[in-house]
C-alpha cells in the first residue's frame, strides 16, 4: 500500500475513499486495538468496539477541524466508543459495585521489578480485562488515557472519591495477579532446571 500524508488521508476519508479508509484503518488497527482490549471483556468485543469506533471516525471525520493530532482525534473517539458501551444498559449492573472498606493488608502489597520484568503486555491486558468493569474503566481512563479524578467522575458519573477508590482496587487486585504470576514463573521455571 502507498503511504499517504495526513493531509491526503483526511482530505480522502472526507471523500469517502474506500482506499484512503482502508488504509487508515490498517494503520491504526493495532495501535485502537489495544486501546479497545483494556476497556472490553473479551478480544471479541475489542474488536467490535474497535469498530465501531472507526465507523465514527469515517462519519465525524468533517468534524475535525485540522487543529490538534489527527491521531489524538481518532483515540478521543475510540475511547469514547468503550465509554459509551461500558455506560450501555446491558452493562450497568456489571458496573455497579458498592465501595467498602480496604483490609490493611490490601494496602501493603507491592510489586517488584523483577514481577513486572516478567509480565509480557499480552499477559497484563489479560489481567486487566479481569478486573470488574468499573475498576477496569477507572484504571484504564486514569493510567492509560490520562484523565483526572474529576474528568473521570464526570464521564462515569461517580464521584471523585469512588474514582480514587476503582483506582486503588484497580492496582491491588493487578498486584495481587502480577505476583501470583511472577510467583507461578518461577515455579515453572525452577521445575524446568531439574
Amino acid at each position: 500500500m502507498p503511504a499517504y500524508s495526513e493531509q491526503e488521508i483526511i482530505a480522502g476519508c472526507r471523500q469517502k475513499s474506500r482506499a484512503i479508509q482502508e488504509y487508515l484503518y490498517r494503520t491504526y488497527y493495532s495501535q485502537f486495538l489495544k486501546v479497545c482490549s483494556r476497556y472490553a471483556k473479551d478480544m471479541q468485543d475489542a474488536e467490535q468496539l474497535l469498530n465501531d469506533g472507526f465507523l465514527k471516525v469515517f462519519t465525524q471525520i468533517d468534524n475535525f477541524k485540522n487543529t490538534g493530532s489527527f491521531e489524538g482525534w481518532m483515540r478521543r473517539i475510540v475511547v469514547n466508543t468503550c465509554l459509551d458501551y461500558l455506560r450501555s444498559t446491558s452493562l450497568k449492573e456489571e458496573m455497579a459495585m458498592h465501595v467498602r472498606a480496604i483490609p490493611a493488608e490490601e494496602s501493603d502489597l507491592s510489586v517488584t521489578n523483577v514481577g513486572l520484568d516478567n509480565i509480557e503486555f499480552k499477559e497484563l491486558v489479560l489481567m486487566i480485562q479481569t478486573l470488574p468493569a468499573m475498576t477496569r474503566t477507572v484504571f484504564n481512563l486514569f493510567v492509560f488515557d490520562g484523565f483526572n479524578h474529576k474528568e473521570i467522575g464526570a464521564q462515569l458519573d461517580i464521584s471523585e472519591g469512588t474514582s480514587h477508590w476503582h483506582l486503588h482496587q484497580a492496582r491491588n487486585l493487578l498486584q495481587k495477579k502480577i505476583l501470583k504470576s511472577d510467583k507461578n514463573n518461577n515455579i515453572t521455571y525452577e521445575a524446568r532446571r531439574i
